[in-house]
């Protein structure tokens, strides 16, 4: 199973949108990489969501629940119990080489277990190191 991180404007999709939804389609990727990694997820996948704009920071997970011919649709979301921003990511080590640091404008960003491992950790306020 693989982990990704989705990113989106609050104020255009919000997790809160999510959670009051149930599941939605996720549409609207532009940038070629983003299609493609879009287009490798596979259903069971896990995803993180992260709002962009004023908020910058991994707000709640979620599932793919369906994934065929590029169309993604995602739900079982669930809030964190505490955000963790991209200020705490910056701060650590072990997620210097993640791609939501190295590539701040990619809205699709696929995820090692070890990044979804420290983000949770951080969510949960541990400061261990998460290396693979």
């Amino acid at each position: 199973m693989a982990c990704w991180v989705l990113k989106t404007e609050p104020t255009d999709y919000s997790l809160a949108d999510l959670l009051r939804e149930g599941e939605t389609e996720w549409a609207g990727v532009k940038n070629a990489l983003a299609v493609r990694n879009l287009k490798a997820m596979k259903k069971g996948d896990q995803v993180m969501i992260y709002h962009t704009g004023n908020e910058r920071a991994v707000v709640g997970v979620a599932k793919v629940l369906r994934a065929e011919e590029g169309r993604v649709v995602i739900g079982k979301a669930k809030a964190l119990g505490r955000v963790v921003t991209l200020a705490e990511i910056k701060e650590r080590a072990d997620l210097k080489g993640w791609g939501v640091v190295r590539m701040g404008r990619l809205s699709v960003v696929p995820t090692t277990e070890a990044e979804w491992a420290c983000v949770m950790g951080m969510e949960r306020g541990e400061v261990k190191s998460f290396k693979e």
